[in-house]
């Protein structure tokens, strides 16, 4: 392993590939959000219907009457 001088910055590369998992990461984030909501809507939808009833569909509060 190389020693680096203390007032050294690291190098560019090893920014870039930090940063590159970084946006990873975060796009791993927030598509694991997105699916743990469309599951949470689906298992709604299916608790409804297990449940005996007919009407589960949501309601659309479109302006178009």
């Amino acid at each position: 392993m190389t020693q680096r001088e203390p007032g050294s910055t690291p190098n560019p590369n090893r920014r870039r590939a930090a940063l590159a998992g970084l946006v990873f990461i975060l796009a791993l984030v927030i598509a694991g959000l997105l699916l743990a909501d469309r599951l949470r809507g689906v298992s709604e939808l299916q608790d409804c219907v297990m449940s005996g009833r007919s009407n589960c569909a949501p309601i659309d509060g479109g302006a178009g009457n």
